[in-house]
Order: structure tokens, then C-alpha cells, then sequence
């Protein structure tokens, strides 16, 4: 029989350290902060139409602090469906998760922050967005998978920029 080493976010994620305390990533808690669904059309705009509306969809991710070793994740995610200037339906979404975080060294803190978490979070606020537009008398909205690597590379970037960018205002 084949063992199951699927990690599905449930169990702790654990690292050694070189001083033999294990890293772990523990999943406190997982809310819903904010959810709103707007569909300014209805009825109408449940009918029949020609072609699938434009979808813009935005993603974003923050982390506090609550603690030493806690830290509080913020998914927030958006689509807005559009079909020529007039709004089919706008859903928005801040889905959190309280993750305690321990031992892992501080280089790793802000990846496993802005990309692990997310990673972790990410289906459950695809689910509630796919509901949410069901609910609201549309096909279900799947949001398609997210590279949150690449997201916390363009950030990086961007916050190195805009560093060097004040740094040469004050030269």
C-alpha cells in the first residue's frame, strides 16, 4: 500500500535547525475578514448573453505580527466581470489565517510569510469566491492557481526600487 505524504496544510510543517529544535509553520486559525458580492445588474443581468464578460481579478498579501512567533496573513482578492463599461458582478474577499511561526532562521521569515501562508490559504478563498458567484447566480468563479514565488519577487523588486528611488531624492 502506497503511504500518503500529501501535505495539506493541516499538519505542522516542520524544518531541523542546526541547533536541533525543529522549525515549525502551525495554522492557528483561517477567517473570513471581509466579503462582499455586488451584482448591480439583477435581475438582468442573470440572463442569457452573447459572450463571457472581462474578469479582472487582483491578489494581494499582508502580514502582521501579533506576537513574537504569531502572525496574522491577509489573502485579499478581487475579480470584477465586466461586460463592456456596465459591472456584471464585483466580488471581494480578505481571507486571513493566524500562523505561528517558530524557529526558522530570519532570512526565511518573509518568504514563508508572503508565500507559503497564501499557499496555504489559497483554496479555501478560491472555494468561498467560486461559492459566493454561484450564490450570486453566476457559473462559479475558479480563480486559476496563483505563483505567490513570483508575487513575492515582484514585490521584492518593487520595494527595491522605490528604496533606491528615495535614496536618490535625499542625494
Amino acid at each position: 500500500m502506497a503511504k500518503d505524504t500529501t501535505n495539506t496544510g493541516a499538519a505542522p510543517a516542520t524544518e531541523s535547525k542546526g541547533n536541533g529544535e525543529a522549525a515549525t509553520l502551525n495554522v492557528l486559525a483561517q477567517y473570513i475578514k471581509d466579503l462582499s458580492f455586488e451584482n448591480p445588474g439583477a435581475p438582468k443581468s442573470l440572463g442569457p448573453r452573447e459572450k463571457a464578460p472581462n474578469i479582472n481579478i487582483n491578489v494581494n498579501v499582508n502580514a502582521n505580527p501579533i506576537s513574537e512567533t504569531e502572525f496574522d496573513v491577509l489573502l485579499t482578492m478581487s475579480a470584477e466581470a465586466k461586460s463592456g463599461e456596465t459591472v456584471v458582478f464585483n466580488v471581494e474577499l480578505v481571507y486571513g489565517g493566524v500562523f505561528r511561526v517558530a524557529n526558522f532562521p530570519q532570512e526565511h521569515m518573509l518568504p514563508l510569510l508572503f508565500i507559503e501562508c497564501p499557499r496555504i490559504l489559497f483554496p479555501f478563498a478560491r472555494q468561498i469566491i467560486a461559492d459566493a458567484t454561484r450564490n450570486g447566480g453566476f457559473p462559479p468563479l475558479l480563480i486559476d492557481p496563483i505563483d505567490f514565488g513570483q508575487m513575492f519577487q515582484q514585490r521584492m523588486a518593487e520595494e527595491k526600487t522605490k528604496a533606491q528611488v528615495s535614496a536618490n531624492q535625499v542625494n
